[in-house]
């Protein structure tokens, strides 16, 4: 946990404040050091297999970092990201939703796999440190909401962002990302299968990161016409 703690801070002290990534790391970083904050205060029922599953978790986002900066192919999950990390019609929250996708919708699933590998458990045996991971997530999405969403304001319904931004669930994801280890550890013994499975979830979610990353006008730059208007 030390070591990922201290990627994910160089991270932040290195990427520029307002690059997309670097958006999503700061993200990442609160949570993995609430985790790691609950896993030292023995609020985790199993606490190797909870930091296990956090340190493989983490693995997987850092594996992407590195493929992109060394200038290999990062997963397809995490490319939207990657690619439009610059793009002055992307806002904040939707590079961290993004990151939010790619991290729970591929990554989560596939760390589960590789935890239960590592234990020698089965899936059933990490729930309950799922969940508690899941939970943290959670709340954080909703932070993140609150501080990265335009300011209250009733024409905000007017906003593209509003609407695309509501269109995505973390509690959606994280129980498809729960199916899909079970699936995936159930292929384990058949692995062209579980290679052709998640080479399409990879594509999937990454087709969904996407369209969260859709550049979008400021909502006041839209011309006022149509419904409400005369």
């Amino acid at each position: 946990m030390d070591r990922v703690i201290a990627r994910l801070r160089a991270l932040d002290a290195a990427l520029p404040p307002g690059d997309g990534v670097a958006v999503f790391n700061r993200v990442y970083l609160t949570v993995t050091e609430e985790v790691d904050r609950r896993i030292d205060g023995g609020e985790f029922t199993d606490p190797l297999a909870a930091a296990t599953l956090d340190v493989r978790f983490a693995e997987r986002y850092l594996a992407a970092v590195d493929a992109d900066t060394t200038g290999r192919r990062p997963p397809a999950c995490w490319r939207p990201l990657f690619h439009l990390r610059g793009h002055p019609g992307v806002r904040p929250v939707q590079f961290a939703l993004a990151g939010i996708n790619a991290h729970i919708g591929h990554d989560l699933a596939l760390a589960v796999v590789d935890t239960c590998a590592a234990l020698a458990c089965q899936p059933a045996d990490l729930e309950d440190e799922f969940d508690r991971v899941g939970d943290l997530l959670a709340a954080l999405e909703e932070r993140v909401r609150e501080e990265l969403m335009p300011g209250p304001d009733l024409l905000q319904l007017a906003d593209p962002l509003t609407h695309l931004v509501g269109a995505w669930s973390l509690d959606r994801a994280r129980d498809a990302s729960w199916s899909t280890a079970r699936a995936l550890w159930a292929l384990r013994h058949l692995p062209d299968l579980a290679t052709d499975f998640t080479t399409r979830l990879d594509t999937a979610i990454g087709f969904a990161g996407r369209m969260l990353l859709t550049p979008l006008p400021e909502w006041r730059s839209i011309p006022r016409t149509g419904y409400g208007t005369s």
